[in-house]
């Protein structure tokens, strides 16, 4: 059995998707980009706000699907710049436990929903 979930803490979906499915043991989170949820706009072309904003959204979903970023099992990270990394994987690094970080994905793309920099999507644990 599975159940949508939504949380006015997030964006909106720009598309015909969900912010996340949750299972009975697993939430799958559609990819965050770094859209403030108060006025629906992307926030500046800064690959480190941008960021910052993409895991705020990821936790107000995970929040909302009854998990945390403790239970964060897989991350896959799009770049329209593989050369952000480094900035990206810093912020990353400071929202888990680098003994027990989950496993990881990192792909640079030609480009991402509204111009974003990122967009980042995970698979929890409940």
């Amino acid at each position: 059995m599975t159940e949508i979930i939504y949380t006015p803490s997030a964006p909106n979906p720009i598309g015909p998707y969900s912010q996340a499915i949750k299972t009975d043991s697993l939430i799958y989170l559609s990819g965050q980009i770094p859209v403030n949820p108060r006025n629906g706009l992307l926030v500046e072309a800064d690959i480190k706000l941008q960021t910052k904003q993409v895991f705020s959204n990821v936790g107000a979903v995970l929040e909302a699907a009854g998990s945390s970023f403790l239970k964060v099992v897989k991350t896959t990270i799009f770049l329209t710049d593989m050369n952000d990394f480094p900035v990206v994987n810093e912020l990353y690094a400071s929202y888990f436990d680098i003994e027990n970080a989950p496993a990881r994905s990192t792909v640079e793309v030609s480009s991402l929903p509204l111009g974003s920099l990122v967009e980042i999507e995970v698979i929890a644990e409940i």
